[in-house]
């Protein structure tokens, strides 16, 4: 015969403030990752986009 499932114990407030704040917390982590990685993307295009000081990059023979 299978089991009738069981409704949980009612949440306390502390549980509830402690899930809400780590909710928080996460949520400016990853707001923080994303605009770090915006910038970090935009740092890179512009280092690509300008012209590279110093002569041309040529195929260098091996040393070995």
């Amino acid at each position: 015969m299978p089991k009738t499932p069981k409704s949980s114990p009612p949440k306390s407030a502390a549980a509830r403030a402690n899930r809400a704040r780590r909710r928080r917390l996460q949520l400016a982590l990853r707001l923080a990752v994303r605009k770090e990685k915006e910038e970090r993307a935009e740092r890179h295009a512009g280092i690509r986009r300008s012209p590279r000081a110093g002569g041309p990059r040529t195929r260098r023979a091996s040393r070995r």
